[in-house]
């Protein structure tokens, strides 16, 4: 019985089962935990969100003396499509086509800050 070709095989496979976790483990060390924003509500203020954040994409100063202000978080997934047609004959081939790509869609985070400059409500939504 010859035992030449199994040795190649058995050190793959825990080559990849190594790699696999070793990725593992250090994907799971790369995410920090979501905010909860209930918990932050009366205690966290503008000033707490800009250092974490930084300065906010849009924001607003009411006549109450409160402040809105909104952070970009992310973009969604994007998908395109597109359509045409081609033909070839003896001399060469031709192809005409058009692709769509609607826009991204955006998603934001509007904190609102009371006269005290604590926050008072939160919402994400998307453009």
């Amino acid at each position: 019985m010859n035992t030449a070709h199994a040795l190649p095989g058995r050190f793959l496979s825990r080559f990849f089962l190594a790699v696999f976790l070793i990725a593992m483990v250090n994907a799971g060390c790369a995410s920090k935990p979501k905010p909860d924003w209930n918990q932050r509500i009366g205690n966290y203020t503008f000033d707490d969100t800009v250092r974490e954040m930084g300065p906010p994409v849009a924001s607003t100063r009411l006549q109450d003396g409160s402040t809105v202000a909104e952070w970009f978080l992310k973009y969604g997934a994007q998908m395109s499509f597109g359509f045409g047609t081609s033909m070839y004959g003896g001399a060469g081939g031709i192809g005409v086509g058009h692709s769509v790509t609607p826009p991204p869609k955006a998603y934001y985070l509007r904190l609102i800050f009371g006269p005290d400059g604590k926050l008072q409500s939160w919402e994400k939504f998307q453009r």
